[in-house]
């Protein structure tokens, strides 16, 4: 698979107006309604003129990121309509966290179907920043030659870091619990990748796990404990207390509908979250703040690896030009 360089951008940050910035949005559009359907459909539901539908629609075929899928039968008179619908088996996404004593992994295809899951034991913090960043490179290698296995060509790798993060360059800040302070690790794991050539970007982890909670956690779309010992329920409890405490500062602040623990937080969310929400809810301001609740995640650690995944795939889709050529698959 060859990839094309990011357009020029103008000062400002916008990518220039033009024919192919409109092209681009375009079959971003086209492919966004990726549910099996006619291409006169997807004229119907873009708004698109139903020519401009079929050429991008051409487009997107010989990209193989859609594949026709059979004849719809809309009614009896007319035509019928040859139904598309996202590939994307072939273009796989692979999203990696890096934590002060774990390395997780998270692969999937354009599609979402998972291909690779791990989580490695790595004392990064204590490492250094060389070594820990090596190691990473090491595991993307792997993972990228696995998914190449099972049919699957990475187009973007995205790393999640407990610190702050300067996404446009990839340069972690400042990682206060790795003793990471202005690393270049986009550019340092793209060097360690070579001949691979994969796009990598760098996110915070909790941005990060916030989108894989949005898109596939226990709150998709929404716009072991000692339990008889009294000091550690009341400890718990406490904890449960200070967090419906931070919780109704966003309440009062954002007005969410959810607020999702995930990590050692989830492990414990039936001692905490009854503590949490009773806190919650009496201190919320106003009444449509009260409808806020707490839920744990049901992704574990993993949620910040698959929102890195999620973030490659949503750059596909945002440009599908980046996806240039793609290599047959064997017949063997």
């Amino acid at each position: 698979m060859a990839y094309k360089s990011p357009s020029t951008r103008t000062p400002g940050g916008a990518p220039p107006a033009g024919p192919d910035t409109l092209r681009r949005a375009n079959l971003s559009l086209v492919l966004r309604e990726h549910a099996s359907r006619s291409r006169a459909d997807i004229a119907q539901a873009t708004g698109l003129h139903r020519a401009t539908v079929s050429n991008l629609m051409a487009e997107l075929l010989e990209r193989r990121l859609v594949r026709e899928v059979g004849v719809k039968h809309v009614g009896a008179i007319g035509r019928p309509g040859r139904a598309v619908a996202l590939h994307g088996a072939q273009v796989g996404a692979v999203g990696m966290e890096i934590n002060v004593d774990y390395i997780a992994v998270h692969g999937i295809d354009l599609s979402g179907r998972g291909l690779v899951e791990r989580r490695l034991v790595d004392d990064a913090m204590g490492s250094g920043p060389d070594r820990a960043v090596r190691r990473v490179g090491l595991v993307a290698k792997e993972v990228a030659e696995a998914m190449r296995r099972a049919g699957a060509v990475p187009a973007g790798i995205a790393v999640a870091v407990p610190g702050l993060v300067d996404v446009t360059r990839g340069v972690v800040t400042l990682a206060p619990n790795l003793y990471w302070r202005d690393l270049p690790l986009a550019e340092l794991l793209s060097s360690l990748l070579g001949p691979l050539s994969v796009p990598v970007r760098v996110d915070n982890d909790a941005d990060l796990a916030a989108l894989a909670e949005y898109t596939s956690g226990v709150a998709a779309g929404t716009p072991g404990l000692a339990s008889g010992d009294r000091r550690m329920t009341m400890a718990v409890a406490q904890v449960g207390e200070w967090l419906g405490l931070g919780g109704s500062i966003l309440a009062n602040l954002f007005n969410p509908r959810v607020i999702v623990i995930g990590g050692y937080f989830a492990s414990l969310a039936q001692w905490l979250l009854p503590h949490a929400q009773d806190q919650l809810q009496r201190l919320v301001v106003a009444a449509p703040a009260a409808q806020c609740r707490f839920v744990a995640s049901t992704l574990g650690f993993g949620a910040a690896s698959r929102g890195a995944a999620s973030m490659v795939i949503n750059h596909i889709i945002d440009d599908p030009t980046t996806i240039m050529d793609l290599p047959r698959p064997s017949p063997y």
